[in-house]
């Protein structure tokens, strides 16, 4: 037999004359040159080069149905999503609506009284005026009253108006002073609860505050405050700036003050819609100029005691009005939320979208491809 050399090809195949090269035969990678180990059928190795080895057909792969699956439903539950929120969104507007109603019905008598206020005000400027309401005192203990809501998904409003109280309740505590709190809303009340502040008394925040909400509150400020066991009253609440903008304030109620009485605007806020879209229009509202009372009319009772009766009127309605401005902060806040889940809720239904039809034209095109390389 002749020797191979590298540039030609061998056969693998036993040759018919002799059968001992099959001894000598291996197989290995294409174009890989091997030598046999010595055996006793030859003396000496033969050079051998494997055949050419077919590629695997590659297996079957078929998860994209499963994912395309997957993907639909969650399509599916995207779109129920958005709906919810959209439906949260108007009522959250309708809400509002009903809140401004609200603030304009009692706007009237809120006027009349703090005209009233100032007109007696300016009566007895030049006496001595003996109101516990308006009297100073040495400040050891404080309330603070918190307004927050009873549900959630509102944004931020909750979280900022609790990391008000924190900061003014530390601030009061570095001064010295004992530092109590009156939560209005469960949200601001579970969270004293689980941080062990002293709390004396808790409220709910109604979507809907009335005159008989504010007294409940203004009533337990009021015997504590006369009683003597408070000397400051504070008030949290978010103050209503736009649709998409609260800031949460501090005031005092109590002691009152009578140049804050006479000082005090006001300012109304109403949503409309624009281009389509939810707007609001603020207007603002210079103070009230005082009753003008005749020099010579003559009070049946003492302007003094007059002053002691309408003093919590006043006190009512500003608990009042801090309510109905959170109420109406807090909805806002809410239509922002939900329109924002509901911008989110389109924009990963669109993206959900693409990938389900590129997995479902992938799956097409892999079917295709299978049946034309099985008619081959």
């Amino acid at each position: 037999h002749s020797t191979p050399t590298r540039d030609r090809t061998i056969d693998p195949r036993p040759h018919p004359s002799s059968a001992m090269n099959s001894a000598f035969v291996s197989t290995v990678a294409p174009g890989a040159f091997t030598t046999s180990a010595p055996s006793s059928f030859a003396r000496s190795a033969r050079l051998t080069v494997a055949a050419p080895v077919a590629p695997a057909r590659p297996a079957r792969v078929a998860p994209t149905c499963v994912n395309i699956r997957e993907v639909r439903d969650r399509i599916a539950s995207v779109k129920n999503t958005q709906k919810i929120t959209t439906a949260m969104r108007l009522v959250a507007a309708a809400k509002v609506r009903r809140a401004q109603e609200a603030v304009l019905r009692t706007r009237p008598f809120s006027t009349t009284l703090q005209k009233v206020l100032g007109g007696l005000l300016k009566r007895l400027e030049k006496e001595f005026i003996d109101v516990p309401l308006l009297e100073e005192r040495d400040v050891k203990n404080v309330v603070i009253v918190l307004i927050t809501g009873d549900r959630g998904l509102c944004g931020s409003y909750n979280s900022y108006a609790i990391k008000k109280l924190d900061s003014r309740k530390k601030e009061l505590e570095a001064q010295g002073l004992n530092v109590s709190v009156i939560g209005i809303g469960s949200k601001g009340a579970v969270y004293m609860r689980n941080r062990g502040y002293e709390s004396r008394r808790s409220f709910s925040c109604p979507q809907r505050p009335t005159a008989d909400d504010a007294t409940a509150i203004t009533e337990e400020l009021l015997a504590e405050y006369l009683a003597g066991d408070v000397d400051r009253v504070e008030l949290i609440y978010t103050r209503f700036v736009s649709l998409i903008s609260s800031e949460p304030s501090v005031r005092t109620l109590l002691p009152l003050t009578p140049t804050g009485i006479e000082s005090e605007g006001d300012e109304i806020f109403q949503l409309t819609s624009k281009d389509g879209k939810f707007a609001v229009a603020s207007e603002k509202l210079a103070p009230e100029a005082p009753e003008d009372f005749p020099s010579d009319m003559i009070f049946e009772q003492d302007p003094e005691q007059m002053l002691g009766a309408l003093l919590p009127l006043y006190l009512n309605g500003q608990v009042l009005r801090s309510l109905q401005e959170s109420v109406a902060s807090e909805l806002a806040s809410r239509m922002t939320a939900m329109s924002a889940a509901s911008d989110n809720a389109k924009s990963l239904g669109k993206n959900l979208s693409l990938v389900y039809n590129r997995a479902r034209q992938a799956a097409i095109t892999q079917e295709l491809a299978e049946i034309v390389a099985g008619s081959l």
